[in-house]
């Protein structure tokens, strides 16, 4: 996937509500906005229209984290307020069931394992569940990691973590917890300093997008961190504060979801 050549293929408008969280399956892109309590809104992948709603009792209006899995067929939601993890079938029968994580769960992944990884920032902390809830590793973060918003395995293993920092940090961290590169502000790039980075995504070549979203922009990086760019995404008036990130190869496409902007960009056509 060329990320060089992404043009804006939809728009998604705004209806008034920041945008959480953005994932697809299949067919389907599944939405998650403030304000819609118990509510995941879901869109045609191919038209973008709004094509129905799925009622998640109990689900708060700060729902951070949002992934499919299309081998267990299932939603996971994080529910930031209730410190809980949200599963949806998405066989036909929409059967909800949740498990209790640990602290303020926000970003979630699903890893090589198809287990569901949740980012929990206030306990600095990885957390891996089987599709049912039962809890298989905890990666407690060390030195160097706070504040995890957003985690996704490597193909080494490692996991590449976002943390929630006006002075923006992206690691790359080990099973153990202990970082193995980060990235904050190169003394040889033009990039400049990342403020807040939150919502992640990882290529099948391990190129790591990461929504910078204090400073309006995508920016990609290898798996090292030793280099960086920032995406020159076509979008009149530019992206207005990302959050949640997308990507779905098998379409050569890309959702940003803006927390200012209200609206879900929709890049393609690679």
């Amino acid at each position: 996937m060329n990320l060089n050549t992404l043009s804006l293929k939809h728009v998604v408008p705004s209806d008034d509500r920041v945008v959480w969280a953005v994932t697809s399956l299949g067919d389907e892109v599944f939405v998650t906005r403030y304000s819609s309590i118990d509510i995941v809104s879901v869109y045609d992948a191919g038209t973008l229209s709004l094509q129905r709603s799925i009622t998640v009792p109990g689900l708060s209006q700060c729902v951070y984290g949002l992934i499919a899995c299309v081998i267990n067929r299932c939603l996971y939601a994080s529910d930031y307020d209730n410190s809980c993890i949200h599963r949806v079938e998405l066989t036909g029968s929409n059967a909800v069931m949740k498990w209790y994580v640990a602290n303020t769960p926000a970003g979630l992944s699903v890893n090589r394992a198809h287990n569901v990884v949740v980012a929990c920032v206030d306990a600095n902390k990885l957390q891996e569940y089987t599709t049912h809830g039962s809890l298989v590793r905890e990666i407690c973060l060390q030195a160097g990691v706070t504040s995890p918003w957003h985690a996704v395995q490597l193909s080494s293993g490692d996991y590449v973590v976002s943390q929630l920092k006006s002075l923006g940090v992206v690691s790359v961290v080990g099973v153990d917890g202990q970082v193995r590169h980060s990235y904050r502000e190169s003394q040889t790039s033009d990039v400049r300093q990342m403020k807040y980075p939150r919502g992640l995504a990882v290529t099948k070549n391990d190129d790591i997008l990461v929504a910078d979203e204090g400073n309006d922009r995508i920016l990609s990086m290898n798996s090292s961190l030793s280099s960086i760019q920032e995406l020159a995404l076509p979008v009149d008036g530019g992206i207005h504060r990302p959050w949640g990130l997308c990507l779905d190869e098998s379409r050569g496409r890309l959702y940003v979801g803006e927390w200012r902007g209200g609206r879900v960009l929709v890049f393609g056509d690679v």
